[in-house]
């Protein structure tokens, strides 16, 4: 499953959860949380609960984002998960063990990283049963710890483990949402310095974005072939009892072999168009 874009849609807005089932997401996130007035939640649940079954989803990865479990809200979102079928559950405020949440509903689970607590207990939140993919929140991480949220936005410590943390359990780390929808400049610059430091997509909160972070987070036809040739230049030479080699006037070890083998392993069907 890929997860270059992960779109946000406030739950409670008929006309854009009909809307993004025509839009190029990788992963729709149906939210519950912030998007959402207290006072139109339960709305917003049975929204969720009508439109999930009516609407064609294709191959799209359909998902929903609760209230914080440790809420009576978010425990009446659960309430409604048991009853619906979804691809995975985005869990706000994530802190210690989730475990709870997968054994109840059976579905794969997105912790999203947002208090300070949440940081101090990354790996527990990682290994919980049914994590595949982390991500954070910059403005909540800042209130958290009485910072700002542009400088939690490019902190590179909280992006950096992250992507660690979540690279060493095999778990998909999806960097933020990026909050000027005007400056798709910026935004592109934020998905290739997440692409750098190993993120496989982009949380989005505007269709603009789409674009943008699927191309992004895929290889091109460019880099998917240099891919090829140093796998089969590097094969070729191990083959012969030799170790690093000269290609393109530039030393490949094993490092750089694994890192394109990754790549076609990961893309190798695929890239831009």
């Amino acid at each position: 499953m890929r997860r270059r874009s992960q779109l946000y849609v406030p739950g409670n807005n008929e006309h854009m959860i009909r809307k993004s089932t025509e839009l190029e997401a990788d992963s729709v996130i149906l939210d519950l949380e912030d998007a959402v007035p207290a006072d139109r939640k339960e709305e917003a649940r049975q929204l969720i609960k009508r439109l999930l079954g009516e609407l064609e989803w294709g191959k799209r990865e359909v998902a929903v984002r609760i209230n914080s479990p440790s809420t009576k809200e978010g425990l009446r979102d659960l309430a409604l998960l048991a009853d619906l079928d979804v691809d995975l559950v985005v869990v706000p405020k994530a802190e210690g063990d989730l475990s709870f949440i997968y054994r109840s509903l059976g579905v794969p689970l997105e912790p999203i990283i947002e208090t300070a607590r949440g940081l101090a207990m990354l790996e527990d939140v990682i290994t919980s049963e049914g994590v595949v993919a982390v991500t954070y929140g910059p403005a909540d991480l800042a209130l958290s710890v009485g910072g700002q949220a542009s400088r939690y936005q490019r902190s590179e410590y909280v992006r950096t483990a992250l992507v660690v943390a979540a690279r060493a359990y095999g778990v998909d780390s999806i960097d933020s949402v990026f909050f000027d929808l005007k400056d798709l400049a910026g935004f592109e610059a934020e998905c290739r310095d997440a692409r750098a430091l190993g993120y496989v997509g982009k949380q989005v909160i505007h269709p603009s974005q789409l674009p943008i972070a699927n191309a992004i987070f895929s290889p091109s036809r460019e880099e998917l072939e240099l891919a090829r040739e140093i796998v089969q230049a590097y094969e070729s030479s191990a083959a012969k009892g030799k170790g690093a080699i000269r290609f393109r006037d530039q030393l490949i070890d094993y490092v750089h072999y694994m890192t394109a083998k990754r790549l076609l392993e990961d893309y190798g069907e695929g890239g831009q168009g």
